[in-house]
């Protein structure tokens, strides 16, 4: 991705008040509770337009996430560099120390 749409993305999950880290879910959610708030059929007459406006800037950020979310592929293998458990990273370095390997019954 290039810094455009980084920047793009940063504007949604600030419009939409989202963390750094977000789920499919909780994406959902904030931009549920937004159009309730936003939608132009619960505005008062003089609001509408502004409030149609802040709709379409709600649906096309909330778009543009579920595309970044499309995108993104999931590892369904474990890293080389992650082939290791780290108890046994542990033990293997530390399993014979009398003060910090396993304790003898």
């Amino acid at each position: 991705m290039n810094k455009k749409d980084w920047q793009a993305i940063e504007q949604a999950r600030e419009l939409f008040n989202l963390g750094e880290q977000a789920t499919a879910e909780e994406m959902k959610q904030a931009y549920r509770r937004m159009c309730k708030k936003y939608h132009p059929d619960r505005a008062e007459e003089e609001e509408k337009k502004r409030h149609a406006e802040v709709m379409c800037r709600l649906t096309e950020s909330y778009e543009l996430l579920m595309r970044y979310i499309k995108k993104y592929r999931f590892p369904l293998k474990p890293d080389k560099d992650a082939l290791y458990d780290p108890e046994d990273w542990w033990m293997n370095r530390f399993g014979d120390d009398p003060l910090w390997g396993s304790k003898k019954r």
